[in-house]
């Protein structure tokens, strides 16, 4: 029952990561066939030697096969998600090529409609890696390379993908594969530094000389928790406290401003970090 509520809860967010890979696909990545990786990429492709199959039934076929490898390799957590946004990603590709037909590329400006089809797709991705999901297709491989190996999701994608955009290289033409090549690139930075971005929190340090105060402001009104030490200062050789914890943006700022007004003296130190786990944060 906790896992049904969880999942309803996540379900808005899995729709938008999808809905934002999908429209990126279609209205940027298959008019302009730029084959920038993943099953999309692999669609675009076979859709230039099989041009009387559409890239979208290409992708539903493809992101199909995968499930069964997702589902070998990857938690039930996963194969739950992955199922759904794998289904409306199907769905939405369909039913914007019912309800926007397109005939070519929404501009003739080749570079900036590059940008959205990495873009759009990649931040949509982004999301959904974040929720431990995918739309499927190759994204399912390089979480696996993730999950086995010391890469990162980026890289892992990249890996996966480099061969597809080299291939459009022969099969569309020279101009579409350098720009898939470029867009590949693109695609890999973008979704780490989203990723990074979703998952940033405040690692927390301060050295003062009222802990309990600092450590009550921390868990009654910020209602987080914290760890906290007695040291001496190496110069002044007093007796101080080192209390750590970690925070989300604006919880960090709101300390701060506690601390300097309750303890002007006090040493803090605030580093970002993107993967911060425990209760409250990231599951291990």
């Amino acid at each position: 029952m906790q896992r049904v509520k969880q999942i309803l809860r996540e379900i808005p967010l899995l729709t938008l990561g999808t809905f934002l890979v999908a429209a990126g696909v279609y209205f940027f990545k298959f008019p302009n066939q730029f084959s920038t990786g993943g099953v999309t990429g692999l669609a675009v492709i076979l859709n230039a030697v099989f041009p009387t199959v559409s890239p979208s039934t290409f992708a539903s076929l493809i992101n199909m096969a995968f499930l069964v490898v997702g589902f070998l390799f990857l938690d039930k957590n996963f194969g739950v998600n992955t199922i759904y946004c794998s289904v409306m990603f199907s769905a939405m590709l369909s039913g914007l090529e019912w309800l926007c037909p397109l005939s070519g590329p929404l501009t003739d400006q080749k570079t900036l409609e590059l940008f959205f089809a990495v873009i759009l797709p990649s931040l949509g991705a982004a999301i959904l890696f974040n929720m431990q999901s995918s739309t499927g297709g190759t994204d399912i491989l390089a979480m696996i390379l993730k999950r086995f190996s010391s890469m990162d999701i980026g890289n892992a994608l990249l890996c996966v993908d480099v061969f597809i955009a080299a291939s459009t290289l022969y099969f569309v033409g020279i101009e579409a594969g350098l720009y898939s090549v470029l867009g590949l690139v693109l695609k890999s930075v973008v979704v780490d530094t989203v990723i990074e971005s979703l998952n940033r929190r405040k690692s927390f340090l301060a050295v003062t000389a009222c802990p309990k105060e600092v450590c009550d402001f921390i868990t009654h009104t910020l209602n987080r928790s914290a760890t906290y030490w007695q040291a001496r200062g190496a110069y002044s050789q007093d007796e101080k406290w080192v209390v750590l914890t970690a925070l989300s943006r604006s919880q960090a700022v709101a300390l701060r401003l506690y601390l300097k007004s309750a303890d002007p003296h006090a040493f803090i130190l605030v580093t970002n970090s993107s993967e911060i786990f425990g209760k409250g944060f990231m599951r291990v």
